[in-house]
């Protein structure tokens, strides 16, 4: 599993990448997390705000932090 955690690197952008390695390590799943900071790769994935989760190409979340909850079911499906 590819996580890709895409933003700036703006204090809401670095809770998202925070929480996601967070889940990760709490759940043992299998992913490889990329933190994406170029605009022009992010723009590449349809999204124009941050921060954004992109799991295996799919776009997870845009604009907002999201819970951890929400984070370990999509690392689950």
């Amino acid at each position: 599993m590819v996580i890709k955690v895409l933003g700036p690197g703006c204090p809401k952008c670095e809770a998202t990448a925070k929480a996601v390695r967070e889940v990760i390590a709490e759940t043992g799943a299998d992913a490889q997390i990329e933190k994406v900071t170029d605009v022009m790769e992010i723009a590449k994935h349809g999204v124009f705000m941050t921060p954004s989760v992109v799991i295996n190409g799919e776009v997870k979340c845009v604009g907002k932090v999201p819970k951890k909850e929400d984070i370990r079911a999509w690392v689950k499906n």
